[in-house]
């Protein structure tokens, strides 16, 4: 396996390397169980009985731990940074037995979406992208992800999921039995791609080849999807269209990453969807899907239905290059409620290579619009 080409201190190289904002407390407010429109009942029900099933092998200290009041400040507690810079709601899995951590990982499970190299199995090669770095540098490692319940889980009241460490973070909002918000959710990757082939792990350098196993080898690219429907929706536009669509600010990250909530910009930028072919349109939606995929299937179907609902009102926009090779190409989709970002930064524990940021926010569905900021 490659090893880190410079070994600098953890916390020197986050801030060389500008790779996110620590989490700041928005309020103090206790939710009053109040949100928005249900959006699908989708696995609301599986969810509760998983989280059930995953409280009933914890100790009364455990369960304390796990369960908090849902106030804004608790709901809004996450970040792509490292455990060690940022801390999480909950408790994580490297404190959980065995059967713990199964239950722990079925809840996640039931509340996400079954598509290939998406939803939980998206999840799955996050943590482990995170041993991969784990094996070149401490303070990483699939035992730093936390899992928490704001209110405790039902099928009646309004409570909310957050599982999440490094480059992950999953917030879905449920209220009485359905799902009012599956955003904000953050998810980053480093190294992009990666080859397992028996117990030898070899980090890919040079390009980002499609997931998928050949032989006695398997290529992971959690976020491969993503990257391509990004790469596909630019290399549709034309040349007059992609000047409209071009940005004169540079991006070392996302605009909406932890502690940014609610801070859309007010006017949106790029080029109008609405004026786009049926292919083109068809680009901006297959853009969009990698993203709701991530959350359970029919939840995943009723958002985008309304984003496509509203491509007429979205905008698309980029900087630096539209092949996302590079350090600070960035790709925005706005829409009425679509929020997408991917950013392209400089490598933390692979130097020589970029890595991914992306973030998912809806502009009225956020912590299922529980919260005003």
């Amino acid at each position: 396996m490659k090893k880190a080409l410079f070994a600098v201190p953890l916390s020197l190289a986050l801030l060389l390397a500008g790779c996110g904002t620590t989490t700041t407390d928005t309020g103090g407010g206790t939710d009053t169980g109040t949100g928005g429109d249900p959006i699908s009942t989708g696995t609301a029900a599986e969810v509760v009985t998983a989280a059930n099933a995953f409280l009933a092998t914890l100790s009364t200290g455990q369960q304390s731990s796990v369960v908090l009041t849902r106030t804004e400040s608790n709901s809004t507690t996450w970040s792509n940074l490292p455990v060690g810079a940022a801390t999480r709601n909950g408790l994580a899995l490297s404190s959980l037995t065995e059967t713990q951590r199964a239950a722990a990982l079925a809840v996640v499970k039931a509340a996400t979406g079954t598509a290939a190299n998406e939803g939980y199995d998206e999840t799955t090669q996050l943590l482990a992208a995170d041993d991969v770095l784990a094996g070149s540098q401490s303070g990483y490692g699939s035992g730093l992800y936390y899992l928490a319940f704001l209110n405790t889980p039902s099928t009646t009241g309004q409570w909310q999921l957050q599982f999440g460490g490094h480059h992950l973070a999953y917030n879905i909002t449920y209220n009485a039995g359905a799902v009012t918000g599956a955003t904000p959710k953050f998810t980053g990757i480093e190294p992009k791609c990666w080859s397992v082939t028996g117990s030898t792990v070899n980090v890919i350098t040079s390009g980002c080849p499609a997931p998928g196993t050949s032989g006695s080898t398997t290529t992971y690219a959690p976020l491969y999807q993503e990257q391509q429907g990004m790469v596909n929706m630019l290399a549709g536009l034309s040349s007059t269209q992609l000047a409209s669509a071009k940005l004169s600010q540079t991006f070392s990250d996302v605009l909406l990453g932890p502690g940014e909530d609610g801070q859309f910009p007010s006017t949106k930028s790029g080029l109008a969807v609405s004026g786009l072919s049926a292919d083109q349109k068809a680009l901006v939606l297959a853009a969009i899907k990698p993203w709701v995929q991530d959350v359970d299937d029919t939840t995943a179907a009723a958002l985008l239905g309304i984003y496509e609902n509203e491509l007429d009102s979205t905008y698309i926009a980029y900087s630096g290059s539209t092949g996302l090779t590079s350090t600070a190409d960035y790709v925005r989709i706005d829409g009425p409620s679509v929020w997408i970002e991917f950013v392209c930064q400089n490598g933390i524990v692979y130097r020589s290579q970029i890595h991914y940021h992306t973030v998912w926010r809806d502009h009225t569905r956020d912590y299922g619009a529980s919260f005003s900021f």
